[in-house]
């Protein structure tokens, strides 16, 4: 992919997979570039970023859970560049992005896509000259992403699913960058995956409650009961997201 090259930071782990993914966008021959989540504060990683970018005209996140954002202002000012997220305290001589924005860099397009739910500040990133859409933690490479309570809703994510199902179909999206695991060429049938991870754990999560389960904590022994315990708090965060979705007060949240 000619205008997108991805330079995965050294920080993984069973949440982060392989790492978290910076994706540096940029158009061939032009002065500068857009970096999308520089990551974790690590000298090293912002030297590979900018060896990949050249000069930076724009640092984009797609949220700012720290695996993602931690490092920006540091790069920032590596890079002498402004910050934009949809979380205002997130950018840096910058305003904050808004839903269907276009952006433009030296010719390069960037569209952006609010897409809450994992986070209440998550955005996704859409590329149009290479049919693909840049989803940091919304949809992931590998596995399912986490709606992180109390900031992530699951009625958000819900929504934003169906309109990425719309977006893909609607801009011939060829392929998925997301922020953790490979690069996916599968768009429609992994938006509809994600969809139907939902409706089946929303249907455990009533059978859980319906057989006596009243607490998150009960309701993750049940439900998550293979999750390794390395990532069990995750887990828990998603269970009081589909709680709250049900309307269902856990009295250890």
């Amino acid at each position: 992919m000619s205008r997108a090259r991805l330079v995965r930071a050294n920080n993984p782990s069973p949440m982060t997979l392989e790492g978290t993914n910076t994706w540096v966008l940029r158009e061939d021959d032009d002065a500068r570039a857009i970096v999308v989540d520089p990551g974790p504060r690590d000298s090293r990683h912002f030297q590979a970023i900018m060896d990949a970018a050249g000069g930076v005209g724009l640092i984009l996140l797609t949220h700012g859970h720290p695996d993602h954002a931690e490092g920006a202002n540091e790069f920032a000012r590596v890079a002498d560049a402004p910050i934009r997220a949809v979380a205002e305290q997130l950018c840096h001589k910058a305003d904050p992005l808004c839903d269907r924005e276009d952006i433009e860099i030296d010719g390069l397009n960037v569209s952006v896509v609010g897409t809450p739910g994992h986070s209440a500040d998550s955005a996704c990133f859409l590329l149009p000259a290479e049919g693909a859409l840049l989803t940091g933690d919304t949809i992931l490479g590998r596995g399912s992403t986490v709606v992180a309570h109390p900031d992530g809703k699951l009625a958000d994510y819900l929504e934003t699913l169906g309109k990425l199902r719309t977006l893909v179909s609607a801009h011939g999206v060829r392929v998925v960058l997301p922020g953790h695991g490979p690069t996916r060429d599968d768009p429609a049938s992994l938006v509809e995956r994600y969809a139907k991870h939902r409706e089946e754990r929303l249907a455990e999560v009533r059978a859980a409650l319906a057989n006596g389960a009243r607490t998150a904590d009960e309701v993750v022994d049940i439900v998550y009961k293979d999750v390794d315990n390395t990532v069990k708090f995750a887990a828990r965060w998603s269970v009081l997201a589909q709680l709250e979705y049900l309307g269902v007060t856990s009295p250890d949240e």
